[in-house]
């Protein structure tokens, strides 16, 4: 259960494009960057001083501030609503890393050449050991996707204990946990491989959607398709419409989706004027792919879901193909 007030992150530990995961864990301790906008730790800034600092240092020609409000997020996140108890998932390839938080933030001037100032210590869990991504549910594994640096994932807090659970020493698999293992594994082996085609794919895709609670879900026409197969609409607080375009592509794990497909969503995320962007595969993600998502949402702030067929196999396992 979820402790009063305890809080969790998601924080991709590369400053600068660089890995640093080997020597957080070394030195016991979370890492961000913009280790070049010096004075952060200073309480008395307001909102607007905080993000005036990066955007002097790092986004001067900017011309909106979009840019710099997005680096501040992360970094306010980071400086001052991370608290001592709260826990911190660290993505690291096909694997994450879970952390309890254990000071304040703190900035090393010898660290700002290598982009590393700003720090805080950390217990990490499970005995600094890796934990595999299929242990977690499709939320949590969606949330580790995410296109930034810093994330909320206090609403996932059962999740990432449930994960801490399942790997603990002693901790036996159960039936439920063995039942829906080899329902994921069935699941993506009849994605793959049973009887399904791309307007198959296309219709699991919108049955999904509307069973996540999408209220309109409807397949393009092929000769209207400018680059999205599905379109949703979900509604949030009951008011504001978000509207989802979605590429859908049934391939094999090989060759791998492209960046090329994260181009055609774009177009027509554009096209649609959509609020997010998916790509939802029964095979996998490139690099490449993952690459050009993450350019979109730094150049745009539209952020592109890349769902490959683990995960969707894992979401349909969980959340069922029932339409409501």
């Amino acid at each position: 259960m979820v402790e009063m007030n305890q809080q969790a992150f998601v924080l991709r530990i590369a400053p600068s494009g660089d890995d640093r995961v080997p020597e957080a864990l070394s030195e016991n301790q979370i890492i961000i960057g913009w280790a070049g906008a010096d004075g952060l730790l200073e309480p008395s800034l307001s909102w607007e001083q905080f993000r005036e600092i990066i955007r002097s240092v790092y986004y001067a020609n900017e011309e909106t501030l979009r840019k710099p409000g997005a680096a501040s997020g992360h970094m306010w996140r980071f400086v001052r609503e991370m608290n001592v108890g709260d826990l911190v998932v660290v993505p690291y390839g096909s694997e994450f890393f879970v952390a309890t938080i254990k000071g304040p933030a703190t900035y090393n001037p010898a660290k700002v050449a290598d982009d590393t100032a700003y720090r805080r210590d950390v217990q990490w869990l499970n005995d600094k050991k890796p934990i595999r991504r299929d242990v977690a549910k499709s939320a949590l594994i969606s949330r580790m996707k995410t296109q930034g640096t810093c994330a909320y994932a206090t609403d996932l807090l059962d999740e990432i204990k449930e994960c801490l659970l399942i790997v603990s020493k002693g901790q036996a698999p159960t039936f439920q946990t063995d039942l829906q293992s080899r329902l994921i594994r069935e699941t993506l082996e009849e994605l793959r491989k049973g009887r399904m085609d791309s307007f198959g794919f296309e219709r699991l895709i919108q049955t999904v959607l509307t069973g996540l609670g999408a209220e309109d879900a409807r397949i393009v026409p092929r000769l209207q398709d400018k680059g999205a197969d599905v379109l949703a609409t979900f509604r949030v607080a009951g008011a504001f419409r978000q509207v989802v375009a979605v590429q859908a592509k049934h391939w094999q794990p090989n060759p791998p989706v492209g960046k090329e497909v994260v181009e055609q969503l774009i177009k027509g995320i554009e096209a649609e004027s959509a609020n997010l962007g998916m790509v939802i595969t029964s095979g996998s993600i490139s690099d490449e792919a993952v690459q050009a998502a993450e350019n979109y949402f730094e150049e745009k702030g539209i952020k592109i879901e890349l769902v490959d067929g683990e995960q969707f196999a894992k979401l349909i396992v969980e959340h069922g193909i029932s339409a409501s």
